[in-house]
């Protein structure tokens, strides 16, 4: 076995201050950053993964620093060292070369054979603890600095059992090919949790010009979300099932309100996909808000399950984690939708293996 490299502790920090030594760490993995008149100086957690596999030797004031010591050291001079290490560690395990970023990115990663001033990084990393809060808000800030620096963003979650799963995650634009809703008003009547169109012309008109609702026989039935949307738009008129009394848009959305208290957060973003020209299905049977399809849903697959939160939304990693590997499962993309106030935003999250 090749001898450890000798390194002295300093500070929150590890010098190897031979000039081969050093040049040979920096050359072969692009360990540390290069001192004036040879050696390197390694961060604390790139000295733990050194000495972890045996390329390293660091002494303290004359006394050898064993791992265990390095860790403890390191635990208590970097925030979420743990974290951040198990991440740093999998990806050199991975094969590629990572270097320390600047908060809230913890590493930028670039692509086997390349390395600083060789080769631009190819993700921006950040290292994240199941445990922790999922924060929309974060998330998009940080999604956003990224961007505006060319960079794609990479989520490293470490869970419980010490495991490392991988997120891309970008802002998505969703965009499809469905017709505005139709003219002229068709007549459905209000059941308890959907509406049915009997008249079996206007039920054919209204699914065959923005695939709205199911075909059930010979009447198309329509959903709460459906209903309401078709109704501000002059395209349908709904009276009670009972008595057939006409209903107002308002009476139909607070019913809807009453069975579905986040209605009109689902609402919002249905509108805004149809107004993208997506045909918009629920997404029930996947664990979603809605299955989304680019083009006619007789001829093609959906190409996104989409899930609405607040744009203020905090919850934990396991729910995001669900979805997405369901998503991942049937071979489609999963889609966030943001809702605020002005707009509706939509960040896709994409398990990956790097």
């Amino acid at each position: 076995m090749r001898p450890r490299m000798p390194g002295t502790l300093r500070d929150a920090s590890v010098v190897v201050a031979d000039p081969a030594e050093g040049s040979t760490l920096y050359n072969k993995g692009y360990f540390g950053e290069p001192r004036p008149g040879g050696g390197v100086t390694l961060s604390l957690l790139e000295a733990v993964y050194l000495v972890e596999t045996d390329r390293l030797a660091v002494e303290d004031e004359g006394t050898a620093a064993a791992l265990p010591d390095l860790f403890r050291l390191a635990n208590a001079r970097v925030e979420s060292f743990e974290i951040r290490y198990l991440a740093y560690r999998d990806l050199r395990q991975r094969g590629y070369v990572v270097k320390e970023g600047t908060p809230p990115i913890d590493f930028r990663v670039y692509p086997r054979g390349g390395g600083p001033k060789a080769t631009p990084s190819k993700w921006a990393v950040s290292a994240i603890s199941e445990r922790w809060a999922f924060d929309l808000v974060a998330l998009e800030a940080h999604l956003r600095r990224v961007a505006g620096a060319r960079k794609n963003l990479l989520l490293a979650v470490v869970d419980e059992e010490s495991d490392v799963t991988y997120y891309a995650v970008r802002h998505v634009a969703p965009k499809g090919r469905s017709s505005a809703a139709p003219a002229g008003p068709a007549v459905a009547h209000l059941l308890e949790d959907r509406a049915t169109v009997l008249d079996e012309a206007d039920a054919a008109r209204l699914h065959a010009d923005g695939f709205f609702g199911k075909i059930v026989g010979r009447r198309l039935q329509l959903s709460l979300l459906e209903t309401v949307h078709l109704m501000e738009r002059g395209a349908l008129e709904v009276r009670r099932a009972d008595s057939g009394r006409k209903l107002t848009a308002a009476t139909v959305r607070s019913q809807a309100r009453r069975l579905q208290p986040d209605f009109d957060l689902r609402l919002r973003a249905y509108e805004d996909l149809k107004a993208r020209g997506i045909v918009v299905k629920t997404g029930f049977k996947y664990g979603s808000h809605f299955r989304a399809y680019e083009g006619d849903p007789d001829r093609t697959h959906a190409k996104y399950l989409v899930h609405a939160l607040p744009a203020a939304h905090r919850g934990m990693w396991p729910e995001v984690s669900r979805a997405v590997r369901l998503a991942h499962g049937v071979k489609k993309h999963f889609l966030l939708a943001a809702v605020a106030d002005a707009e509706v935003r939509y960040l896709g999250l994409e398990r990956m293996r790097p």
